[in-house]
């Protein structure tokens, strides 16, 4: 193989096009030969757009081409490269690797793992020199986030390396995304953990009840609004020592005061009979009733538990066409109905059980609040027609319809019998 000053652009194009069969250029390329304890020639380019096969089970485990002192051997050899990195296309030629090397021989070969640890370490460096663009960056992420993701979702060795190639949306970074390492630059002093939240879409998580106290603190916040985020946020626990804290779950610290915090305990004592009596509405819907400074301007939220599903994982399990049912039964999260004591109608609510602790209208706006918490908490409902019931209730409430009028409505009208007219002929046309 040439040395890399020796060849020209032009020609890593055109040998790029030949070994993918791609129309369009090539995004970067890494050009290296490895000596000491082993001896090999590695050429590696990554695409401008993600191949339509990428997540395919019965494609090609990769597209590294692999020689042996520039004899042919194979095309496919599995052991060459990670699943992660199946994106990447190129050639790589051994010096050690013997000529009349078996399938079966190849798949137990040191050497051949050797060279794929190289190989690993080379594709991040090119992820690397990628992300000194900006521009090629936002081309590669766009096409290959996912593959990224997966990577540290299956790498441990590389884990933290690959982190520093994820670039979320956030509450505060606008249009552009914000790396894990810019985040932890512009943390508050007394900011102990990196605050995200998932969710099926950033529209769906930006206006969330789970971000009105981290907004109003000026505490940033990650949005991961891809699926495969849950799977590799479970892995990636920690960024610089910084713990990953999901906005959605119990036990989020959000750096009280001493003062606020004992502000918040008198809260819980003033408010412990309406949790209770919330609790006993709900049943087995939820597992404890509790007052929460989570929220702002909304009434309540519902959590999950700190080690179980979020409402965005469950959603995700419940989509899936061959799930299996005996684990969604222990794993679907258990819910938490946190309340906002300085809301107007948690209050009224309060005063209204104070009053009369078997109010039914009461009792139908704590099951109204239930369901709307599922909703923008990103759960599903489960029985969307009793909630629609509770909301054409309270439509009838306000156009002041009573259900007596309902029932006259129902009431088949009589029809006025027209009387037959005598001349039932046609009219003679002059």
């Amino acid at each position: 193989m040439r040395k890399p000053d020796e060849v020209k652009d032009e020609e890593y194009t055109a040998f790029y096009k030949s070994v993918s069969n791609d129309w369009e250029e090539h995004l970067a390329v890494k050009h290296f030969k490895v000596e000491g304890q082993l001896e090999f020639s590695g050429l590696l380019f990554v695409p401008k757009r993600a191949p339509m096969e990428m997540f395919d089970q019965k494609k090609k485990k990769n597209n590294i081409k692999l020689y042996v002192r520039r004899v042919f051997i194979m095309d496919n050899c599995e052991e060459l490269c990670p699943d992660w990195l199946s994106f990447i296309k190129g050639v790589v030629d051994s010096e050690d690797l013997p000529l009349n090397i078996s399938r079966e021989n190849l798949q137990q070969s040191k050497i051949l793992k050797l060279i794929q640890k190289n190989l690993v370490k080379k594709c991040v460096e090119l992820f690397k020199e990628i992300s000194e663009n900006e521009e090629d960056y936002k081309t590669f992420y766009g096409a290959f986030s996912k593959m990224i993701k997966l990577g540290i979702h299956e790498d441990s060795k590389n884990r933290k390396k690959l982190a520093e190639f994820l670039r979320y949306d956030s509450t505060k970074s606008g249009e552009d995304q914000v790396s894990l390492k810019t985040y932890v630059e512009r943390m508050k002093e007394n900011q102990k953990v990196i605050y995200y939240i998932t969710g099926e879409s950033k529209e769906a998580v930006q206006n969330s009840p789970f971000l009105e106290a981290l907004k109003k603190r000026d505490l940033e916040v990650l949005y991961m609004v891809d699926p495969i985020d849950e799977y590799a946020i479970q892995q990636l626990k920690d960024y610089q020592g910084k713990t990953l804290a999901c906005a959605t779950k119990e036990g989020l610290d959000l750096g009280l005061t001493e003062e606020e915090k004992k502000k918040a305990e008198e809260e819980k004592s003033a408010f412990e009979d309406l949790c209770k009596k919330v609790k006993d509405i709900l049943g087995k819907k939820v597992e404890k009733v509790v007052i929460s400074d989570r929220m702002v301007s909304s009434p309540c939220s519902l959590v999950t538990g700190e080690f179980g599903w979020s409402a965005n994982m469950q959603r995700i399990m419940q989509a899936q066409a061959l799930r299996e049912s005996t684990m969604s039964s222990y794993m679907v999260a258990k819910k938490t109905m946190e309340m906002n004591p300085k809301h107007a109608i948690v209050k009224a609510l309060k005063d209204k059980f104070s009053a009369d602790s078997s109010d039914s209208a009461a009792k139908d706006l704590v099951w109204l609040l239930y369901e709307t918490a599922l909703l923008t908490s990103g759960f599903t409902l489960d029985n969307p027609g009793s909630f629609s019931n509770r909301i054409h209730r309270l439509i009838k409430l306000g156009l002041s319809i009573d259900d007596e009028d309902d029932a006259e409505d129902e009431e088949e009208e009589e029809v006025p019998v027209l009387e037959e007219e005598d001349d039932g002929g046609m009219e003679d046309v002059d």
